[in-house]
């Protein structure tokens, strides 16, 4: 009887064991799975960290105030998202002459009872400077246009900034502080959603096209500076 016992302890440690190892692989890999969840969390919010560290760079932080309703929808607009010069319109990394990028908006507004809608708007430029540029310095111009929700232009005015490159420098942001956007509101019931501003670069028709397609290119380093504007 004693050795049938062994005999069947035996038999049951073989059928066991490989059940445990599978069970010791598949939390193993779990473990692995959650500390590459866990590494990619990590790496994300390092990377919205440094994000939030740049527009910290801004010399002129918006106010936070309380209105009377929601600000104005402040969007940039897709097809002049990107400036672009090519020679002779040539499409090739070689060719590329001047170039920018609106990488981002940060916006406030104010106003009560009847009164205007008063935006300020802090926007933030990748500005590059490709083979076939020319000198150290490029003057960009584009435009802010206020509207009504998905209708008529009511405004539009352009601005310039100027990017100015080091020597050895490809690349820089500028980051442009605009005060004196203000919207006219016939009575107290207009609300800012009833607005959309859009902003975008001075671009020529082929440039807007290019954009259209969702192509681009961009120099590689960045360097800071900053602009303001009224």
């Amino acid at each position: 009887m004693r050795r049938l016992s062994f005999v069947f302890l035996g038999v049951a440690l073989m059928v066991i064991a490989p059940t445990a190892q599978r069970a010791y692989a598949q939390s193993s890999q779990a473990q692995r799975d959650d500390d590459a969840r866990r590494q990619a969390e990590d790496a994300e919010d390092k990377k919205k960290k440094q994000k939030e560290k740049e527009w910290n760079t801004d010399p002129a932080p918006l106010p936070s105030v309380t209105n009377a309703g929601p600000c104005p929808f402040v969007r940039v607009l897709y097809d002049a998202a990107r400036y672009l010069e090519l020679k002779d319109n040539k499409e090739a990394l070689a060719n590329v002459g001047w170039t920018g990028e609106v990488e981002g908006v940060h916006s406030a507004c104010s106003y009560r009872a009847n009164e205007p809608i008063r935006v300020q708007a802090a926007i933030k430029f990748g500005l590059g400077r490709g083979p076939q540029a020319v000198g150290a310095s490029k003057d960009y111009r584009y435009w802010v246009a206020v509207t009504s929700r998905n209708q008529a232009v009511i405004s539009k005015q352009y601005f310039d900034i100027i990017g100015e490159f080091k020597p050895g420098q490809d690349r820089i942001t500028v980051v442009d502080t605009l005060k004196g956007i203000t919207i006219p509101r016939a009575d107290a019931t207009v609300s800012g959603s009833q607005f959309e501003i859009l902003i975008g670069f001075d671009v020529t028709p082929e440039m807007a096209e290019f954009n259209r397609l969702g192509k681009r290119f961009r120099a590689v380093t960045t360097q800071t500076a900053s602009a303001g504007g009224d």
